[in-house]
């Protein structure tokens, strides 16, 4: 039986808490407008045009402008995170781990290919990871299980057999209504309450290993 992990990238594969608020703040600056810590805590993990057309309504953006400030804002994002790319710890040798147990490897992402491509270049420099979706590919972000339900349907693995490892409440909704196992990964900027949903709560993926996801995805009779 084939088994399949798919991992968030922000708050998963990368500490980019930090990078993410200090980028839609020099955002705003420089459209005049402010986002506070508690905005952002509630639309993180949400794709970038949708947290700005929640958070800035005032503004009216119309699609065409969402999309140039979404380009920006992920344009800051990369610069800042080029600077300093802080690992998860343990994300690594977790990939290592699942790869050589013959799991299939997918990540599925709010955030834009090029975003995801980056981090890739810092955290899977050996292509473990076979699957890629981001935001570009979906249409609906999460807590709607359309990133997660696509990259099984890429892996060709079924829902049931999948595992998910997310940093945010939104992404466990999100796997959760996919029919799909779920770790909650307590990473910069979350709680354990929060992640409570998922089947396990970790604060490192240095707690994973392969027997552990393994218990977590039910063997069907």
């Amino acid at each position: 039986m084939t088994f399949a992990t798919i991992f968030d990238v922000d708050g998963v594969l990368v500490d980019s808490y930090q990078a993410h608020f200090d980028s839609y703040r020099l955002l705003g600056q420089e459209l005049g407008l402010t986002m506070s810590p508690e905005q952002f805590d509630t639309h993180f993990g949400r794709t970038t045009r949708e947290t700005i057309a929640a958070v800035w309504p005032q503004r009216g953006f119309c699609e065409e402008e969402i999309r140039a400030l979404d380009d920006r804002k992920e344009l800051l994002f990369r610069s800042l995170l080029s600077d300093h790319f802080p690992v998860m710890e343990g994300a690594s040798e977790l990939l290592e781990q699942l790869h050589v147990a013959g799991w299939q490897l997918a990540v599925g992402s709010s955030g834009p290919p090029e975003n995801v491509a980056l981090v890739m270049d810092q955290v899977d420099r050996q292509n473990r990871i076979r699957v890629r979706v981001t935001g570009r590919d979906v249409t609906r972000g999460k807590p709607d299980p359309q990133v997660f339900l696509m990259a099984a349907e890429r892996l060709g693995v079924p829902p049931e057999c999948c595992l998910v490892v997310e940093d945010a409440a939104a992404g466990v909704t999100a796997a959760s209504a996919a029919n799909m196992a779920t770790v909650g990964l307590v990473s910069t900027g979350r709680t354990r309450d929060e992640l409570s949903a998922a089947d396990l709560v970790v604060g490192s993926l240095c707690e994973l290993s392969v027997d552990t996801l393994k218990k977590l995805v039910p063997t069907p009779s």
